[in-house]
């Protein structure tokens, strides 16, 4: 390590112990949030007791999504406490949520995963965030049925990263997706329905998007016919679902 960036991880060290070590109020805790470096934003956040406010979700939530690693993880960490004890306040980011759900770190998409069940109980939010996580699902689904996988490129990587990841969220709303409104968010079409999603994204090569595809089937009654079709998948990992 050189000398700058010993001195540097040296004052983000003290700058951290003297967050903790210190009795600073909630507000100055917000504000470190809001305002504060990396280092400061991070401590913040890991050392707060509640959201009391809208503004305080909103300052939170600008945190989850756009900035530093370590601030997003630290934000996803706490983010299923918080909507725990006030899922009211984070009804309004139905976006951030849907882009924190395939972020690079896998440990923020699963932290919010957790997070957003708190909200499943509001229609509103329920209708709106599955309209849009099936629409997304299924353009990136006809997409990626096509991929060469082998081929091993970044893109093609970070796309069936986040489609796996859309599909993990989707495997936690499939009775939602099922019961969706047509036509309700302006985004959903009749095309756009879950059997559709489950279909196109069968057929993508790389076998940990068929197990997120048999997770879903295994949460309904529904679709017969795919689950036939995968119970004898030449992949273990699929079959067992």
């Amino acid at each position: 390590m050189n000398n700058n960036n010993s001195e540097k991880y040296k004052e983000d060290f003290e700058r951290a112990l003297n967050i903790y070590e210190n009795n600073y109020s909630h507000e100055d805790l917000i504000n470190f949030l809001k305002n504060g470096s990396i280092v400061e934003k991070q401590t913040a956040v890991l050392k707060l007791n509640e959201i009391k406010t809208l503004e305080e979700a909103r300052i939170l939530m600008n945190n989850l999504t756009g900035c530093d690693g370590k601030i997003r993880e630290a934000v996803s960490f706490r983010l299923k406490e918080f909507t725990a004890q006030k899922p009211e306040f984070f009804l309004e980011f139905c976006d951030i949520f849907l882009d924190a759900i395939i972020d690079i770190n896998g440990n923020i998409c699963r932290n919010t995963i957790f997070a957003l069940k708190y909200l499943k109980p509001f229609e509103s939010f329920r209708e709106e965030f599955c309209s849009k996580l099936c629409y997304l699902t299924l353009e990136l689904a006809k997409k990626a049925k096509n991929f060469d996988i082998q081929e091993g490129k970044y893109k093609v990587n970070k796309e069936i990263f986040k489609l796996y990841w859309y599909l993990e969220t989707l495997s936690e709303f499939v009775d939602s997706a099922e019961n969706l409104k047509v036509g309700r968010s302006g985004l959903l079409s009749r095309q756009h329905n879950l059997e559709e999603i489950l279909q196109e994204a069968k057929q993508v090569k790389d076998y940990t998007i068929r197990e997120k595809v048999a997770k879903i089937l295994s949460k309904t009654d529904n679709f017969s016919d795919l689950k036939e079709e995968l119970k004898n998948d030449e992949n273990y990992y699929v079959r067992r679902y």
